[in-house]
């Protein structure tokens, strides 16, 4: 994320996604949905994006792997259009196993290094895989409120960070 230069200007983006994550938090069902939504909408874009390069050069294999991809693209981000709700049950379940697998690999990494943060990496690693676990483990009934929950808690530390981080300004182009 790119930190504004004024502070003014920090402040300001501050108190709107902190306004945002208050309203993801207090409304999961609605921000889960419109993400889920925009997934769809992102995703029909980059399927007509892939069918839209079947006009450039190349050969036969080439293309047809192409069209094969966007037509997918397209497919699933019109179904997740159609269907947001249902979609966002699968995106629950995807998020779980991402988080379950990213959780796992932190470990696996604060394990393996001998740096100074290590206990940070592991403390990292240890709390991604548990909430990873129990969405796994709560899945289907977890899904209307959760994506859109763990937006707004993300959206919260990015306001802090925006108002935690140093001034551009004050760092040199060495740092």
């Amino acid at each position: 994320m790119s930190i504004p230069a004024s502070k003014p200007l920090r402040q300001l983006a501050a108190a709107l996604v902190f306004a945002a994550a208050g309203l993801s938090i207090a409304l999961p069902f609605v921000s889960a949905t419109l993400l889920t939504i925009v997934l769809g909408g992102v995703a029909v874009a980059g399927g007509i994006s892939q069918l839209l390069r079947l006009t450039g050069g190349g050969d036969l294999s080439t293309k047809l792997f192409r069209a094969l991809s966007g037509l997918l693209y397209v497919g699933g981000g019109l179904w997740i259009l159609v269907f947001p709700v249902s979609s966002e049950v699968s995106l629950t379940l995807l998020v779980g196993l991402l988080m379950a697998f990213e959780g796992v690999m932190e470990l696996a990494a604060g394990a393996a290094a001998k740096v100074p943060a290590r206990g940070l990496v592991i403390a990292d690693g240890l709390v991604t895989a548990i909430l990873g676990g129990l969405l796994i483990a709560e899945w289907p009934s977890d899904s209307l409120w959760v994506i859109g929950t763990l937006f707004g808690v993300a959206l919260a530390f990015s306001g802090v960070n925006l108002l935690t981080a140093p001034d551009p300004s004050s760092l040199s182009a060495n740092d």
